[in-house]
């Protein structure tokens, strides 16, 4: 049977917005909050090894050119960057899934503690990056691309498709078309009006707000301290995920250590 607790308002408690029990404001504060961590991500990445990691359409694109310039091991570089970030929406999906039928709380925050682990990581081994740069460059791209598959596919899971944190090609194409609602005259009489929607336009607006936010953040933290910028990302999902995690692990749907024979 699903859980029958009453959950904690998660409209007002950072530690509970990727609880199970949730409410549209939610959806978009926790849609701005890892938009402005992909953002941080992806720009403090481009500078780490020189390439975007939530780019999917370039590097599809890029497939292409190699493939007709004959840089096969660029393709190959590609293909395994494309297909980490279909690893990662994939370790969603089952991870969200696992959980909802066991009816964690936790069932969102799983995905997003795993990249708080792998952020972590990607920090704290950033001086390894600089003295091996072959050997672990191409691993953080490939580290940085199923991070962002990873995270996208949470806040997909989530609103159902609404928003989308890591990149905003879709988002700008769709406040396009709104404003071209906004600014469409209508004759009268007319038997339909064409109507901007204008909750959609602030959603996306604020998303890519706060995307680009974090770029610049995430640039400049990069620039002044390197890899350890890393680390306040990683608090603030550690926050994001505090409350599911920890009831469930209170409750003991999540043990902390295998529970003992009798």
């Amino acid at each position: 049977m699903p859980d029958s607790r009453p959950a904690p308002h998660p409209n007002f408690h950072l530690h509970w917005w990727t609880d199970v029990h949730r409410s549209p404001a939610a959806n978009l504060r926790l849609g701005i909050s890892l938009s402005f961590i992909a953002g941080a991500t992806n720009a403090g990445g481009f500078l780490a090894v020189g390439q975007y990691t939530s780019h999917m359409t370039g590097l599809i694109s890029s497939v292409a050119d190699h493939l007709v310039l004959g840089q096969f091991a660029l393709v190959a570089a590609s293909l395994a960057a494309i297909a980490a970030f279909v690893g990662g929406a994939m370790t969603t999906a089952l991870m969200v899934n696992w959980g909802l039928r066991r009816h964690l709380r936790s069932a969102f925050a799983r995905p997003l503690a795993l990249e708080t682990a792998l952020l972590l990581v990607f920090g704290l081994f950033g001086a390894a990056i600089n003295l091996h740069a072959e050997l672990f460059a191409p691993l953080t791209v490939l580290l940085l691309c199923y991070i962002m598959g990873l995270q996208n596919a949470v806040i997909t899971k989530i609103s159902n498709a609404e928003i989308r944190t890591t990149h905003v090609t879709g988002l700008v194409t769709d406040i396009g078309i709104e404003l071209g609602k906004l600014v469409y005259f209508n004759r009268s009489p007319a038997p339909t009006k064409v109507m901007a929607n204008r909750r959609k336009l602030r959603i996306h607006a604020s998303l890519i707000a706060a995307f680009l936010a974090g770029g610049v953040l995430g640039a400049l933290g990069f620039k002044l301290w390197g890899y350890i910028t890393t680390m306040p990302l990683a608090v603030l999902l550690g926050i994001l995920v505090l409350g599911p995690m920890a009831d469930d692990i209170r409750t003991g749907k999540i043990a902390p250590t295998p529970p003992a024979r009798p």
